[in-house]
């Protein structure tokens, strides 16, 4: 054969052995950076799951954060929807780039929608907090303000108690004494010579007290009531009943008087209907429901 044809052939085949070395390279190149991309696309589509799945999460956790009805509804409708997504996202396989993409815009539109929510939901936790300090702010106040009242109910009682009882009645100077009492005819006073002795002569029981001057107390008609209680703490002469202490007691005597304000001497007249026995009395003056002066006296045989 020529030895120019053979140099040809050589040349030839030279070129394409490099030719089909270099296919095969590419080829393996080629066949690497498939792989590589569809390594990648696997690894997008995981990512893309973890995060639909940790917005669904988020949806959840929402509305254990909110009270409002229909919000925690739509919380719900967008959950929904994102684990269909999620859903749809892991049927879909890796190198179905068509899909993957819509799937992204949609995870896209997810992630807006959740921000959105987001956003609505701490701002209505901060009027609620907002809110919810101004209710603790009220009732404070309104706490405050009732002890207030009650505090100034009480003064106003103990007032209103203080003056009551500065406006009461007070008998002093009192004393019991065994007299003969004059005739009604008689100019005469009633005789005495042993005002605290029992028997002789006497026949009556004089009561003589004396009701203070008290300018905050109301003028007007007044009854008078006098208990006698004796030795044995029987009312002597009991002839009714007279208001007490919110009850009704026994009384001996009793006398209406026009009060003015000014001091006012008393005598009340107790006539023997029993036989007196020494010892201690106690004389009560009663007016307006309540004691107004009391003593103790011996009386002797």
């Amino acid at each position: 054969m020529d030895k120019k044809i053979i140099s040809i052939l050589t040349a030839v085949i030279v070129l394409l052995v490099i030719g089909v070395a270099y296919l095969a390279y590419n080829l393996n190149q080629q066949a690497q950076a498939n792989k590589e991309m569809e390594e990648l696309a696997v690894y997008d589509k995981q990512e893309m799951e973890g995060e639909y799945r940790q917005f669904a999460d988020q949806y959840s956790e929402m509305k254990t954060r909110i009270n409002n009805d229909s919000i925690i509804a739509q919380l719900t409708r967008e959950q929904e929807r994102t684990e269909q997504l999620l859903q749809e996202l892991k049927n879909t396989k890796a190198t179905d780039a068509a899909e993957i993409t819509r799937l992204k815009k949609e995870l896209a539109s997810v992630r807006a929608v959740l921000r959105s929510y987001v956003l609505e939901i701490d701002s209505l936790n901060r009027l609620n907090q907002a809110l919810q300090d101004e209710n603790n702010r009220v009732r404070s106040e309104l706490e405050e303000s009732n002890q207030q009242n009650l505090a100034l109910t009480t003064d106003n009682a103990t007032l209103s108690e203080k003056v009551a009882i500065a406006a009461q009645l007070n008998a002093v100077n009192i004393d019991i004494m065994m007299v003969v009492k004059a005739a009604l005819s008689s100019k005469t006073k009633d005789r005495v010579k042993h005002p605290h002795k029992i028997g002789g002569s006497t026949n009556e029981m004089k009561v003589r007290f004396v009701i203070s001057r008290n300018v905050t107390a109301t003028n007007g008609q007044r009854k008078i009531y006098v208990r006698i209680l004796t030795p044995t703490g029987d009312v002597l002469n009991a002839s009714g009943q007279c208001p007490f202490e919110d009850k009704e007691v026994a009384y001996t005597v009793m006398k209406t008087i026009e009060y003015t304000g000014e001091e006012t001497p008393m005598e009340l007249y107790v006539a023997k209907k029993q036989t007196l026995i020494p010892g201690t009395y106690r004389v009560q003056v009663i007016a307006d429901g309540h004691e107004i002066g009391s003593r103790s006296i011996e009386l002797e045989k």
